[in-house]
């Protein structure tokens, strides 16, 4: 290979003998493998859609046939929409709630705290303010309501005046909360996305991809990404009863930047038909016409010039977790209504109050990580031991567990659940984060149904818990049993990918941006990972928060720059910061753009050392 060059290289050996580069331990633990590709597919790719040898390798890595590669590198919704009658339940919902706007029903959206649950809220509330009615929203507290729709809830809505319920992001699995609203005569219409049981709660209708007997093969859609169809339903419905006459169609994709942010937050799989959402979300979301978004830009000091192309990071790490704020820390409607008022000067008093909440759950946060670090340490059997990680302690705030939660797992690289207890009350609350090919949701519905939980339930990916004190070792040991086998095949997959050897002086903006052609990255499209063989560690630095800045120089004196996020206290960390040559480096290509410079550095994921790796 030609210096300066990226190659997806030649077919790696096997992991058991020897990995990518030789690296079969680095110095997180574990191999390196060239990512799976067919070469056929990977040549096809090349010569159809004029890609450079490494980018089409990439892309049938990812798994794109060639009747997909030109949807997937430029994704459309007339490609890739589903019918929304492949739902089911799904034309039932939107009868219901057409019928609701021409007799004019009282009624109400109700939402999770989470941005997904605020972008399907929002959603909602924008079609029916484009067809001329108001829709309020209820979103639970956290700390007094817990999660999903209750009876008590319920019932103050239809003291209210509601007649009927849309839950999105939720009510799938509030069975009892659903039973009562019929004993009071309040109609129920569930969308949702959550796992769920054979049975449905009795609701006027249940929209959920993960519905047993959904034929609709969307299940890696988000909250957002069902309400989108459902207000294509709705579309529908209306024009067929003639209901445009008079005004407007709804034009639904002013508010793909509402679905793409459930899409990124919730880290769905970003796939088929989810992966035209998220992109094409994030060109919508890039005019910040939406009030709400542009505001928490602005006090998050994060520029959002007309035509700054919006990306995963802006969704995922500057407006998600401010969206989230208020739910965590006892504001649970902020998001919501943030996303939904057409007002700005309301939008920036919302984002101020978010983005201060937020100051305040980092601060929750960090201390809460730590601790719960610390036990984790002192744990039997140790954290690589163990198929899962469940550690709980007296006061840590519900509100940030999920994050604790993601924190330790990228850590240790098991399923982690953190639960915080009420000691008043002797209640835990509980989040967790699991691995890829570990169904964390399922087993909690497991515990739930064998009566460890007083609730639980999610997803693959994530899952949340409400479970006495007294029942926490039990439920424990009953999740350890549980993930066993599946942990142990994870752990097996448990390696770093890598799409492309690269060097110092190869690795420039021009291959970054081939590369962007895969966007937007999540699951089930990983951002790039590149590797670099026998790089010099040059003045390795510690910086705020754990992160250590470097530069990786080649034999030929062309350097790149690169950062390795939270490392100081791993091995990786000690290794960068003892400098010298001789390591191999794998990382994610990343822009650095200060001063307008347009160049790159790299985002240092693992390193190993050639004379102890193999």
């Amino acid at each position: 290979m030609a210096d300066g060059a990226a190659s997806a290289g030649p077919a790696a050996p096997d992991i058991g003998s020897g990995g990518f580069l030789g690296v079969s331990r680095s110095l997180s633990g574990r191999a390196w493998r060239e990512r799976p590709a067919d070469p056929a597919l990977a040549r096809s790719h090349a010569m159809r859609h004029g890609l450079s040898e490494p980018l089409a390798r990439a892309l049938a890595s990812r798994g794109v046939r060639e009747d997909q590669a030109a949807h997937y590198l430029l994704p459309t919704l007339k490609a890739l929409f589903p019918d929304p009658s492949s739902f089911m339940d799904m034309d039932r919902a939107a009868e219901i709630l057409i019928d609701a706007v021409e007799r004019d029903r009282p009624m109400v959206v109700f939402a999770d705290y989470d941005v997904d649950g605020a972008s399907s809220a929002a959603l909602l509330v924008r079609w029916f303010r484009a067809m001329g009615k108001v829709l309020p929203i209820y979103v639970p507290d956290r700390i007094l309501e817990g999660y999903g729709p209750s009876p008590a809830a319920f019932r103050r809505l239809r003291a209210e005046g509601a007649e009927l319920v849309v839950t999105v992001d939720c009510g799938a699995a509030a069975y009892d909360a659903i039973a009562a609203a019929a004993e009071i005569g309040l109609e129920v219409v569930v969308v949702d996305h959550h796992l769920m049981r054979d049975d449905p709660p009795a609701a006027a209708a249940v929209v959920n991809p993960n519905r047993p007997g959904c034929n609709s093969g969307q299940g890696n859609l988000a909250a957002a990404g069902v309400t989108f169809v459902l207000l294509a339903a709705l579309n529908r419905e209306a024009r067929r009863r003639g209901l445009f006459a008079g005004r407007a169609e709804p034009d639904l994709r002013q508010w793909l930047d509402l679905a793409a942010m459930g899409a990124i937050c919730d880290v769905t799989a970003l796939t088929g038909f989810n992966r035209a959402l998220a992109s094409l979300g994030l060109k919508t979301m890039s005019h910040w016409a939406n009030p709400g978004l542009n505001a928490l830009m602005q006090v998050a000091k994060a520029a959002q010039d007309e035509g700054t192309p919006a990306g995963v990071f802006h969704a995922g790490f500057i407006l998600g977790p401010r969206i989230n704020a208020g739910g965590r820390l006892g504001r649970a409607d902020l998001g919501a209504r943030l996303l939904s008022t057409d007002d700005p000067d309301e939008a920036l008093a919302l984002a101020e109050e978010l983005d201060a909440l937020n100051v305040s759950r980092k601060d929750v946060e960090r201390e809460v990580t730590e601790q719960a670090i610390a036990m984790v340490e002192k744990s039997a059997p140790r954290p690589g031991e163990a198929p899962a990680i469940v550690v709980a302690a007296e006061g840590w705030h519900p509100g940030v567990v999920g994050i604790v939660a993601g924190r330790l797992r990228e850590r240790y690289r098991r399923p982690v659940v953190v639960i915080g207890v009420d000691p008043a009350v002797g209640i835990g609350k509980g989040s967790g984060r699991s691995q890829p090919g570990v169904n964390l949701g399922r087993a909690i519905q497991a515990a739930f149904e064998d009566g460890l939980l007083m609730a639980g339930g999610g997803h693959a990916m994530a899952a949340g818990l409400t479970v006495r004190a007294g029942e926490i070792d039990r439920f424990r040991g009953f999740l350890l049993d549980r993930l066993m086998d599946e942990s142990a095949a994870a752990a097996e997959l448990d390696v770093v990918e890598i799409d492309a050897l690269i060097s110092p002086r190869g690795a420039d903006r021009a291959l970054y941006q081939d590369f962007q052609r895969l966007t937007p990255f999540g699951p089930g499209n990983p951002e790039p990972m590149f590797a670099a063989a026998n790089v010099v560690i040059d003045y390795p630095q510690v910086m705020r928060g754990g992160h250590i800045r470097c530069g990786l120089t080649d034999g030929a004196g062309a350097k790149l720059k690169a950062i390795a996020w939270r490392a100081e206290d791993t091995d990786l960390g000690r290794r960068l910061l003892a400098g010298g040559g001789g390591l191999h480096v794998a990382g994610r290509l990343k822009a650095d753009d200060w001063n307008g410079r347009e160049g790159v550095q790299l985002e240092i994921e693992d390193a190993a050392d050639p004379r102890v790796s193999s």
